[in-house]
């Protein structure tokens, strides 16, 4: 029979030190994160800026200059005064000549895949939208991706935005159609095999012309002043 007294507890010194060693590798790699985060943040921002002010050159036709404008919380707009993303803003574009030829806003919504985020071009003379652009999606390539192609763009070169009497709302509501039904200016001829991709867009571009065409159109001698313009 063994002695008792030769009996030694398991040693726990090892599996304390592999946990201290965990949590320390855990510690640096979150530092790392932080670190690299915040040291691409500016360069990232500073390219999705580059890319929605090309993309503004897309939706509003022959333009040389754009201006940013910031809506403010009486539901005027003046020019752009601060970095803040949340700030509620749109593009105006120029011509040569410092005319403005269109505002862009943006919209964005739930696609077959994941978020859409679009631009679009909007004439005030015409009270059409004249351009669309998709600045991010996830949608099914080769499939839902056919919304940034032709013909599907053709919806969006003189889309009806007239405003009703009291220019709060517009006259008539959009609507995406079967493809090859299209009948009306304010009709979006989906896309054949992409009907949801086709019809989020238009749920997108519906909601958010309803937000800014009416301020946008009650403000539009704001964004004549060809003297303030910049590049």
């Amino acid at each position: 029979m063994s002695d008792p007294s030769t009996i030694v507890a398991p040693e726990k010194s090892n599996d304390k030190k592999m946990i201290m060693a965990m949590a320390s590798i855990g510690i640096i790699c979150a530092f790392l994160i932080v670190v690299t985060y915040e040291g691409t943040k500016i360069t990232i921002e500073e390219n999705k800026a580059k890319a929605l002010e090309a993309a503004v050159f897309q939706v509003i036709p022959s333009i040389t200059k754009t201006k940013t404008f910031q809506l403010n919380p009486d539901q005027t707009f003046s020019e752009m005064t601060t970095n803040d993303p949340n700030v509620p803003k749109v593009h105006a574009g120029y011509d040569e000549n410092g005319q403005c030829k269109g505002i862009a806003f943006q919209g964005s919504g739930k696609g077959y895949g994941d978020l859409l985020s679009l631009l679009f071009g909007y004439d005030l003379e015409q009270q059409k939208i004249v351009g669309f652009y998709v600045l991010e999606s996830k949608e099914t390539p080769g499939i839902g991706d056919k919304i940034e192609k032709e013909p599907f763009l053709d919806n969006f070169k003189a889309m009806d935005m007239t405003l009703n009497d009291s220019q709060t709302d517009l006259k008539n509501e959009l609507k995406t159609v079967k493809s090859g039904k299209k009948k009306n200016a304010w009709e979006i001829d989906a896309i054949t095999g992409a009907t949801i991709t086709s019809r989020a867009v238009g749920n997108i571009l519906n909601t958010s012309s309803k937000k800014w065409v009416p301020v946008i159109y009650k403000n539009k001698v704001v964004f004549s002043s060809p003297e303030k313009t910049e590049k």
